[in-house]
């Protein structure tokens, strides 16, 4: 039994809410597809819980933002994170952070944070054909912060959605499992009120955190 989280986002109380459900449900295995990066402000204690898991760590695209000074392109809210967390984040946090790996094949699944066009950075949706020229016959990939069941062929992928940000109107943290040759999408309740109290305690205005309590993006957008 493997369990699949992504898109943690500095979101440690929902973290911490996925991993004793993963513990509940007997999962020894941990794959996270990355994104541990990014919008919220709790950037130390997610690596550290996670190091303590003993994941199997993917590289996100906010990962690689912090590890490498660049900036995202598409959001100067989502800078503003990333600025913050470079503020914060030990010395060792990061250096584990810059190890990771933006693809990874563990007991025959192919994992990518993005898509496999790209793997950081592609907003992946399965289409007919997608996985025609892609060796193998599982995948999974995070990203889009949605998750996702989807087969063609023979063929079986799953985004877990995310950990730290829902963004399909469902405030749960969201993740999947892989089990007898199946994935599945399971959704826990945590206290966001925790996480929105540290972000408003790190200096940020409500709208960093408000969408917590709606499952949404940043400023109430679903999807």
């Amino acid at each position: 039994m493997i369990g699949i989280i992504s898109d943690i986002h500095g979101n440690y109380p929902a973290l911490l809410a996925v991993l004793n459900e993963l513990d509940k449900l007997g999962v020894k295995t941990l794959v996270c597809l990355g994104d541990v990066a990014g919008y919220y402000s709790q950037i130390n204690e997610c690596c550290e819980l996670l190091q303590n898991s003993h994941a199997q760590m993917l590289m996100g695209n906010h990962d690689w933002y912090l590890t490498s000074g660049e900036g995202c392109p598409r959001s100067d809210s989502a800078n503003r994170c990333l600025d913050y967390q470079r503020t914060t984040i030990t010395d060792a946090n990061l250096q584990w952070l810059c190890r990771h790996k933006s693809e990874a094949m563990i007991q025959g699944i192919s994992f990518v944070h993005g898509g496999w066009k790209d793997p950081l950075d592609e907003y992946m949706k399965p289409s007919p054909g997608y996985f025609k020229d892609i060796p193998g016959t599982l995948f999974s990939s995070g990203h889009t912060h949605i998750p996702m069941l989807w087969e063609e062929d023979g063929k079986r992928y799953c985004n877990p959605g995310a950990v730290g940000q829902p963004r399909d109107g469902d405030p749960r943290a969201s993740f999947a499992i892989f089990h007898e040759s199946r994935f599945s999408i399971h959704r826990v309740p945590y206290d966001f009120q925790r996480t929105q109290e540290a972000m408003k305690a790190a200096g940020f205005s409500a709208y960093f955190y408000e969408n917590l309590a709606i499952g949404t993006r940043l400023g109430g957008m679903v999807g």
